[in-house]
């Protein structure tokens, strides 16, 4: 038997470099310039091994809602650990903590979501949401009313199933492998991008139709639920048309179709409520699933929170097992971390932070719209995003060489900022403590970068604008 190697005198770049597998790593840029290596945050801004300073806004991946550094979240996580570090969570065995959080969850959650199951993050909520679709109706008597339904440019997770689900330009690679029957895609309700000749007021005519279209053919009996994010996040920061999210729950209300909002990214304060689906778009849901900002990022932590009506259906004469969950569902110092965030965003009010600073935010993006790489500005609230597009008038997008994006980001993050680059997009999502004067600070460097891309590539011989 080989004795242990020692690694401990390598950095932590190369030890990141010559051992780490990054989720959607590219094999090529990562062999050729390995990792960032981050080593302190505090409220919106970070610190790398150099000691150089960032502001994220990105808010790491659309979740450091409350900010980093905080240490009354670490004390409320280390006493949890002290008093309680783990428990059993399946069957009939709970937690102090976990018993108060799924109390609160059910008091912010809107009309009658107060059945919350646990989870370990955003995917293993909508799964286990997706999964729960099969099983409400086989106890309603109808087996095979199975089908899910979302739509083009979704992003709904990283594990088998909900990777077949969601269905996001670049996520689908032909090395991996995804399930498709009874699954059905939509067209995104990308407004920016709808057909020359339609006006918003048409295309959303157009897309419920195609969704009448899709049950009529394949038949109401076997569609059992749709998936919706309430604005598509990774896949564009999509906003949907005016009332095209309650037009399509009206229509799953009349087909007996569970609708799951998928609000992992929308909820806890992203758009400046607690859960959007309701207070942004007028739809109740059957089943929500959330994570990200339910413990802003400290330790991971999911839940799929679903109506008093599926929960009675489900449990009818008390015989059935809900065979699903995982080792980590309620643990106690995650369910302590999310007691304790939610009590800070009361406290600091920080949704209506959110709503304030996030309406300044949608204000001064739009000036960036006079750029000539600058396609469309879009989003709403603290959740917003950038498209470069080659030509304006035509919305052409550049070629994938380019990589303008990315050129943006990194010019960014020279002047100490952090964007995500998406395919033709730079997003941003903040932490909800954001204020105007970093918002100012956020799209003047955006907008240099922008420019700066801009020259760049003319220079190379591109045309912009």
């Amino acid at each position: 038997m080989n004795a242990p190697r020692t690694l401990t005198n390598a950095s932590p770049w190369t030890l990141d470099h010559d051992h780490a597998v990054h989720p959607w790593v590219n094999f090529g840029a990562f062999e050729a310039s390995g990792s960032l290596v981050m080593t302190r945050g505090q409220g919106c801004r970070l610190w790398d091994a150099s000691g150089r300073e960032y502001f994220d806004a990105i808010g790491g991946m659309w979740c450091t809602n409350i900010g980093l550094g905080r240490a009354e979240m670490a004390q409320a996580m280390a006493d949890q650990a002290m008093n309680l570090a783990y428990t059993n969570y399946f069957c009939d065995v709970t937690s102090d903590t976990a018993a108060l959080l799924v109390g609160k969850l059910a008091a912010l959650a809107p009309g009658d979501l107060n059945r919350v199951f646990f989870t370990t993050g955003g995917s293993t909520a909508v799964e286990t949401a997706v999964r729960t679709v099969a099983f409400y109706h086989h106890c309603k008597g109808n087996p095979q009313k199975t089908g899910i339904v979302a739509r083009e440019n979704s992003y709904h997770g990283s594990t088998y199933l909900t990777q077949s689900v969601g269905k996001r330009n670049g996520d689908r690679v032909e090395e991996f492998r995804y399930q498709s029957e009874g699954i059905y895609h939509l067209s995104s309700p990308y407004l920016y991008r709808r057909p020359a000749h339609m006006t918003e007021a048409q295309f959303c005519d157009h897309l419920i139709a195609e969704f009448e279209a899709l049950i009529a053919r394949e038949g109401a009996d076997r569609i059992g639920g749709f998936i919706a994010e309430p604005i598509q996040a990774s896949g564009g920061i999509i906003v949907p048309p005016e009332g095209y999210l309650k037009r399509m729950w009206e229509v799953c209300q009349r087909h007996d179709i569970l609708f799951i909002a998928d609000e992992v990214v929308t909820s806890f304060g992203r758009l400046g409520h607690w859960f959007s689906s309701w207070d942004e778009f007028g739809v109740m849901p059957d089943m929500v699933a959330t994570a990200k900002g339910l413990t802003s990022g400290y330790v991971p932590l999911g839940a799929m929170i679903m109506s008093d009506r599926i929960w009675d259906v489900m449990a009818t004469g008390g015989h059935r097992w809900f065979t699903t969950g995982f080792t980590y569902s309620g643990h106690p110092v995650s369910c302590a971390a999310a007691l304790k965030n939610i009590e800070i965003m009361e406290r600091e009010n920080l949704l209506g932070n959110a709503a304030r600073v996030g309406t300044y935010f949608e204000a001064r993006l739009a000036g960036l719209s006079d750029l000539p790489l600058v396609g469309d500005v879009r989003g709403r609230k603290l959740m917003m995003c950038v498209e470069s597009v080659a030509d304006k008038a035509t919305k052409a997008l550049l070629p994938d060489e380019a990589n303008e994006s990315k050129r943006i980001s990194d010019y960014a993050e020279a002047m100490g900022l952090m964007v995500r680059p998406l395919g033709h997009l730079n997003v941003m999502s903040p932490a909800l403590t954001i204020t105007e004067r970093e918002v100012d600070f956020v799209v003047e460097t955006l907008g240099k970068a922008i420019a700066k891309v801009t020259d760049d590539l003319v220079r190379e011989g591109y045309r912009v604008g």
